[in-house]
């Protein structure tokens, strides 16, 4: 069974730190983009962020930050364990929201609409 699970949200303070984590089962995440996006309360799904397949062939890893993320997430891939992890510093109210990790096959695209699967989401709260 094909399953994305995100984990590793929570409520904090202005300025802190949450890390979440990207777990898939069902098939291998080195062939796939990972992307991270967000909700917030009232607003419509946004891209954060992607990673690109890191096969070590054709697709070597890069990351991808919307400007408003840029320089406090940081995206890292833990293949072996079929993971992936947004680390997040300098939270800030406007970043609340659920948090969706997503992928489509290979290299990062735009277009949400192309990613492949989803998982449920995870809820991150900052509080100010």
């Amino acid at each position: 069974q094909v399953q994305l699970v995100e984990s590793g949200g929570g409520l904090l303070q202005v300025g802190g730190s949450l890390r979440l984590s990207c777990a898939a089962s069902g098939f291998i995440l080195d062939y796939y983009a990972i992307g991270w996006f967000r909700q917030a309360p009232g607003k419509e799904r946004e891209g954060l962020s992607c990673i690109s397949s890191n096969d070590g062939r054709t697709y070597d890893g890069r990351t991808y930050y919307k400007d408003s993320v840029k320089g406090r997430f940081t995206m890292s891939r833990d293949d072996p364990k079929n993971k992936e992890y947004l680390k997040m510093n300098s939270l800030n109210p406007e970043d609340t929201g659920v948090y969706y990790c997503a992928v489509v096959s290979g290299v990062c695209v735009y277009d949400e609409e192309q990613y492949d699967y989803w998982g449920q989401g995870t809820q991150v709260t900052v509080s100010s």
